[in-house]
């Protein structure tokens, strides 16, 4: 048992002060006045305590690409997405779960430091180059959650099924590893990976079609009544890319999101990956289903895929989580104002995501990072209150990024003008 005594608490209910938050069995177990705190409370002094926030989307390896990819190949001047995609590929290959667990922890160390609590790992670096199985299947996958667990970190492993290069097209030798023979094969290591994983408190597993483009529609299908079967999250990326929408309709005259609800795997468990350049159709599709979409602000103008329209996803009701992806930059502040940021653009104006009631976007930005994030993965609403998960992160208020910021003022400070510099403690499961 543990008593938390800070400044104040920040949460979904707003800013509150003069609490006492007791963590008990990795769970908040009480919130109570300060003065009932016992004497040996652990004093947070000028800080202030708020639910970690929810990473979405992460490939832990592609952390180990930051710098190498920054630079233009002779070969090919036309940088974009699919030349850093062959680069990507490389980096895939050299993986070994030795080198995938190290890389992993590396990455989940900062993530955390950075204020994160939860990652949904979409995981698709599964065999031996080849493509031939080790003789544990999962072993890939299994190191990555071992790297979550040392650095204590909550992760669900969105286990990736990955069958073609495209319709009709067998993978490429850089997509091989990914890939398995028969969706009951990939159903059949996604059943032993929730098995492997029920008696471990901070790692859970959902299922992950890769794309429209590496899953046929009947491996959707197939997927998506599993997940159902099981109440499991399912996640897909759809729409990142003009080409990958020329190829869906060329393949079955409906853009990606269309054939995706096609195949039955379109509802409120489905989390949509990147989503930046869905049109009205498939956004209406979208609300109509309750899908969600995880956007992913500094990855996609990594990779200049182009940004988001957050401002119509949001107009329509829909969810939208965020994901750090390719992990070049690992802030949860910084993905969330980014929301804000592509809708100012977009409109011309300022304030736009701001919810009814709200004075101003820190809200929906908050709402981003901690309750469609949970959402997105199936996992308890971030909250300070009593039987939630105490996933907690510690912020300094003598940071000069939010030092002087009154009270009604904190939330827009932290999200509109500050970064994850402001994190001084983490606790995951009480840890």
């Amino acid at each position: 048992m543990t008593w938390l005594l800070p400044d104040l608490v920040l949460d979904a209910d707003g800013v509150r002060r003069d609490l006492a938050v007791q963590v008990e069995d990795g769970v908040i177990s009480a919130v109570v006045p300060a003065l009932e705190a016992p004497a040996d409370a652990l004093r947070l002094t000028r800080s202030a305590l708020l639910p970690g926030f929810v990473n979405a989307h992460s490939h832990a390896f592609q952390r180990d690409l930051r710098g190498a990819v920054e630079r233009i190949d002779p070969a090919n001047p036309d940088d974009d997405f699919w030349t850093w995609r062959d680069e990507m590929y490389a980096q895939a290959g050299s993986m070994t779960p030795e080198k995938i667990h190290d890389v992993a922890r590396r990455c989940y160390r900062q993530m955390r430091a950075s204020g994160a609590t939860s990652v949904g790992e979409f995981h698709y670096v599964h065999h031996q180059p080849d493509g031939t199985y080790y003789d544990n299947p999962n072993a890939l996958s299994e190191a990555v959650c071992e790297a979550a667990e040392a650095e204590g970190l909550r992760i669900v492993m969105l286990l990736v099924a990955y069958e073609r290069g495209g319709k009709d097209i067998p993978p490429t030798p850089g997509q091989r590893r990914f890939c398995d023979p028969t969706v009951e094969a990939y159903l059949e290591r996604l059943e032993a990976m929730r098995v492997w994983a029920d008696d471990r408190p901070l790692v859970t597993v959902g299922a992950a079609p890769h794309s429209m483009r590496a899953v046929s529609p009947e491996w959707l299908a197939a997927i998506s009544d599993y997940t159902r079967q099981h109440g499991m999250p399912l996640h897909i990326h759809a729409d990142e890319q003009p080409r990958e929408i020329r190829e869906s309709l060329e393949w079955y005259d409906l853009r990606p999101v269309q054939v995706i609800d096609k195949a039955g795997a379109l509802d409120h468990r489905t989390v949509i990956v990147h989503g930046t350049h869905c049109d009205d159709v498939e956004l209406d599709l979208l609300a109509e289903r309750k899908a969600g979409v995880c956007v992913c602000p500094t990855t996609e103008a990594n990779l200049g895929d182009g940004y988001a329209p957050v401002r119509r996803m949001f107009e329509r009701g829909i969810s939208v989580s965020l994901g750090s992806d390719s992990n070049t930059i690992l802030d949860p502040i910084v993905e969330a104002r980014e929301l804000e940021a592509m809708a100012r653009r977009t409109a011309g104006q300022r304030n736009v995501l701001v919810r009814q009631g709200d004075p101003g976007p820190a809200g929906y930005l908050l709402e981003a990072s901690w309750d469609a994030g949970a959402r997105a993965l199936g996992l308890p609403m971030p909250r300070i209150a009593v039987g939630a998960p105490a996933d907690l992160i510690a912020l300094d208020l003598d940071n000069d990024e939010i030092l002087g910021v009154a009270d009604e003022h904190l939330a827009a400070a932290i999200m509109l003008a500050g970064s994850c510099r402001l994190v001084t403690r983490t606790w995951v499961n009480g840890v």
